[in-house]
């Protein structure tokens, strides 16, 4: 049996080709749903802005974390998203470090979009990302001797998907790809349109593969990073949140590509996972504009235990809490007896608040928000952005 040859082994590595008519249809249709993204968000308040960047920012960080297989907390993580935004005053939560380290490297990315990609930029971003990890390589290229494989199965009898080029090559690989994606950038030598860039520069650097952890989470910053500077201003996009949802296409698609350098299909793959990430970015613009019209309505009828559990609720984003809410999840939220949680949900239900399904331990409450969700009018925010 041939011995696989990776794509970083062959020679048009770094050369990056594609038939540019079938991408053609994904940039037209990203360019228009940016514009309508933009159109909206000139739409909210400065707060309503502030909802926005904390919670787009958060799910990514979430997400990008739990592709990975990492679940972080994510009260802790949005606390840490606050603080390093400067959009909330300081609470009692504990932020654990790989919670401060991914909103570190977040708020890097959103608030240094348009700076040149650098090594140090890369190094910086692995070292917060790996915060309070041990037993790693963290802050620079992996030096390892062993090969860097991408594996599965048995440990005796592993299946590997891609191995990435020797560590004695990954600075001068590293060199060429930062050189790469600078030129490609708009204003660079060789500028790329938002779509080819971005594609191309994410399975490129996971390819090279250059840190001992983290690649998959720095890649899709890179994504990110790329997109703003093509916008000009930073993408607010639900990029890993779309990936998550379908992740093993996500990497059925970066396994079919590790072993050519043709990037048509690969390319095709990515600009119908932005759109997607665009169109769930809209939703969650929606989301807050409910939410918005939510509280303008209500919050003077609430209590404070009330407030509380609506609030986390409302954390987890137009996808509602998962499993249902209880009333077990009410006592917990708010640490309140049994008698006033049976009270304070009643009274919800009363209010037309919460609306109530199932009997006894199989009970579950749902928060309503329909009277207050309107459809945008696209065509009309989208002239408003001209």
């Amino acid at each position: 049996m041939a011995q696989i040859k990776w794509n970083w082994q062959q020679d048009d590595w770094g050369n990056f080709s594609y038939d540019n008519s079938e991408i053609e249809k994904f940039e037209r249709e990203y360019s228009r749903q940016s514009g309508f993204s933009l159109g909206i968000a000139r739409h909210l308040s400065r707060k309503d802005q502030n909802d926005l960047i904390i919670e787009l920012v958060c799910n990514e960080a979430l997400k990008t974390s739990e592709i990975e297989g990492e679940f972080l907390d994510r009260e802790s993580l949005q606390s840490s998203i606050k603080r390093e935004f400067g959009l909330g005053v300081a609470d009692h939560h504990r932020v654990k470090p790989a919670e401060a380290g991914i909103a570190e490297m977040m708020k890097d990315i959103f608030t240094n979009y348009d700076s040149p990609l650098t090594e140090k930029t890369l190094c910086n971003w692995h070292e917060m990302l790996m915060s309070g990890r041990r037993n790693l390589e963290i802050g620079k290229y992996r030096t390892h001797k062993e090969a860097m494989q991408v594996v599965s199965g048995r440990y005796d009898k592993p299946t590997v998907h891609f191995e990435a080029p020797p560590s004695a090559d990954v600075p001068k690989e590293m060199e060429k790809f930062i050189d790469w994606f600078n030129k490609s950038a708009p204003g660079g030598k060789e500028p790329l349109t938002p779509l080819v860039r971005a594609g191309i520069a994410h399975i490129y650097f996971v390819s090279i593969h250059p840190f001992e952890d983290g690649n998959g989470r720095i890649g899709r910053g890179i994504v990110e990073k790329s997109l703003s500077q093509n916008m000009g201003q930073p993408t607010l996009i639900a990029l890993s949140s779309t990936i998550d949802d379908r992740k093993r296409e996500y990497y059925e698609e970066l396994a079919a590509q590790s072993t050519g350098n043709d990037v048509t299909n690969w390319l095709i793959y990515f600009g119908k996972t932005i759109i997607n990430a665009q169109k769930q970015t809209i939703k969650q613009v929606d989301f807050i504009i409910t939410k918005a019209k939510f509280f303008d309505t209500h919050k003077e009828n609430l209590n404070p235990r009330q407030l509380k559990v609506i609030n986390r609720i409302l954390l987890e984003g137009p996808k509602g809490f998962q499993g249902g809410f209880s009333a077990k999840n009410y006592r917990a939220i708010t640490k309140s007896p049994s008698a006033t949680a049976t009270r304070d949900l009643q009274d919800l239900v009363g209010k037309g608040i919460f609306t109530k399904t199932g009997q006894l331990k199989s009970t579950r409450y749902t928060l309503d928000l329909s009277p207050f969700q309107g459809k945008q009018d696209e065509e009309s925010m989208t002239h408003a952005t001209i």
